[in-house]
């Protein structure tokens, strides 16, 4: 049998951020890491904790992913918190770049995965949410939950 080239392998997703931001659109990009982080990502040890990305001199960079050290690599490891080269078309970059300069639109990362033998990194481009928005988005959710049970016990 076969492995197809574009099997994806997801290594974290970041949950939170479905939360605290409207997604707007969204964006795949490969990720420049070292070969300890490469390492350590395929054991899943990666944490989104306040990261975001940002468009600097015509290069999306990535700030604040957490890639634990590769535990067997001791001197030669990686800083878990660098700042990290997005790789993106330039048509996109430039497009982000108009997007995060109006007022609102942030750039966080959603996912990060393995395409193949390649990293990448599953970036929304996002509206921050108000704390009555949240409260809306989880009593919504809770009536739709209430819905089903209350269909699941008249199928009965």
């Amino acid at each position: 049998m076969q492995k197809s080239k574009d099997q994806i392998k997801v290594i974290a997703t970041n949950r939170k951020a479905y939360h605290l931001y409207h997604i707007v659109d969204i964006y795949e990009a490969g990720i420049v890491l070292v070969g300890t982080e490469v390492k350590s990502l395929r054991e899943g040890k990666v944490s989104f904790k306040d990261s975001y990305a940002t468009v600097e001199k015509g290069e999306v960079l990535l700030h604040n992913l957490h890639i634990s050290p590769y535990d067997q690599a001791s001197r030669f490891n990686h800083d878990p918190t660098r700042t990290r080269k997005l790789l993106l078309h330039r048509g996109e970059i430039k497009r982000l770049l108009g997007k995060t300069t109006e007022r609102g639109f942030t750039l966080v990362p959603l996912k990060i995965y393995f395409k193949g033998k390649v990293a990448k990194v599953e970036l929304a481009l996002a509206i921050g949410k108000k704390l009555f928005d949240r409260r809306k988005a989880i009593k919504d959710r809770e009536v739709q939950r209430e819905l089903r049970r209350a269909l699941k016990e008249r199928q009965r």
